[in-house]
């Protein structure tokens, strides 16, 4: 008797497994600067955290997305929100 389908067999059950990752990491500010072209803005919209935090808009097709960061620690994302590219002037207010 030939071990070759039960071997194969084991070898598919095994790469039906999840795979092990690594708990997720918050998306720092340091990352986001060196990845995303982005503006920052001087405040942030009334819909994100306004205290203790800063926002840094990015413009992709016909809407900006406004990203809001923490002043504290290494300054995860703590916020985000898009707008249609029409209500620019409201977010520079």
């Amino acid at each position: 008797m030939s071990l070759k389908y039960p071997l194969s067999a084991l070898v598919l059950a095994l790469l039906a497994l999840p795979a092990l990752a690594q708990d997720p990491q918050p998306l720092t500010y340091a990352m986001f600067e060196a990845a995303v072209p982005h503006v920052d803005l001087e405040t942030c919209p009334d819909s994100l955290p306004q205290q203790d935090s800063f926002c840094r808009a990015s413009v992709k097709h016909s809407e900006i997305h406004v990203f809001a960061f923490s002043e504290y620690g290494d300054s995860p994302m703590i916020g985000f929100a898009s707008f249609p590219a029409d209500q620019l002037g409201l977010l520079l207010k």
